[in-house]
Formats: C-alpha cells, sequence, structure tokens
C-alpha cells in the first residue's frame, strides 16, 4: 500500500492534526485484527451503533471501557473448561480478545446490550450548545451586546 502525503491539507487546515494521524497510519500498512467481527452502522442523523459478534461470552467476561475519543471492548475468557467433554471441531473462536473504535469529538456510548451472541452498543453525538454555530455581527458587537447598549440610549 502506498503511503499518502497529507503535508499540503495540514497547511490549510486548524485542529485536524488527529484526523491525518489516524490517516497516515491507516495507509501504513500495519496488521489489523479481525476478531471478533463487527459491523457499524449510522442509525440516524446523530446516532450510530456497533454490533461484535461475541458468540460463546457472557456479560460478564466482556468489558466495554469509554474514554475521550477512544471505545475499547475487551472479553476475556475464563480458563476453566469442561472437563469432561472431549472436542472434536473447536470451530467458535474462544479466545480473549480487545477492540479499539476511535471516536470522533462529542461522540459518547449511550448504552450496550448482549442478546444472541451479539454485543449491540450504541453511540450517540451530542454537541455542547457552546460548540453549535452562531451567528456574529458585523462591527464588534454580538445580537446579545447590541440589546443592552438599545436599552441605555432609550433611557
Amino acid at each position: 500500500m502506498r503511503q499518502i502525503d497529507f503535508t499540503p491539507y495540514r497547511r490549510s487546515t486548524i485542529g485536524f492534526d488527529r484526523l491525518f494521524d489516524m490517516l497516515e497510519q491507516g495507509t501504513r500498512g500495519a496488521p489489523t485484527e479481525n476478531y471478533p467481527p463487527f459491523n457499524l452502522e449510522r442509525v440516524a442523523e446523530d446516532r450510530y451503533r456497533i454490533t461484535l459478534a461475541v458468540a460463546g461470552f457472557r456479560a460478564e467476561e466482556l468489558d466495554l471501557t469509554a474514554q475521550q475519543n477512544l471505545l475499547v471492548v475487551a472479553g476475556k475468557k475464563s480458563e476453566t473448561q469442561d472437563n469432561a467433554a472431549q472436542m472434536l471441531h473447536l470451530g467458535i473462536a474462544n479466545r480473549s480478545f480487545e477492540r479499539r473504535f476511535e471516536l470522533a469529538d462529542f461522540i459518547r456510548v449511550a448504552d450496550a446490550d448482549l442478546k444472541d451472541g451479539l454485543l449491540i452498543i450504541n453511540l450517540v453525538r451530542e454537541v455542547p450548545e457552546a460548540m453549535k454555530p452562531k451567528k456574529v455581527a458585523i462591527g464588534g458587537t454580538s445580537a446579545t451586546d447590541a440589546a443592552p447598549a438599545i436599552e441605555a440610549k432609550a433611557a
């Protein structure tokens, strides 16, 4: 795989360093772990879902850790195995794992559920009110600053 140079984009953007670092890391051809398999789904404009196939894992063997911009899903199988049963074929993976998902800003884990061998993690994007777009008045006063000045002139 060919390395892509993001330098021209880095010069004309501000605050996207983390995104470019992730893209560059992805183009390096680092080996990727594909266990357990998962689906990523956009449920609505600001809602997402991760579904992991974790057949054979119980809820107490799974651990979800949400940090800033990172979700870590880990599964640790207990070492105890039923000695009375003799396995003739072991086709269901029965090993511990750790899956990492990089999350964009303002994405948080809403809830998680384990059903029928699928771990379903619902995510929601919540942009704080202070970060939402707002009108800026030309001339140095904002719309909220202009109201008290008008009242003062009237008095």
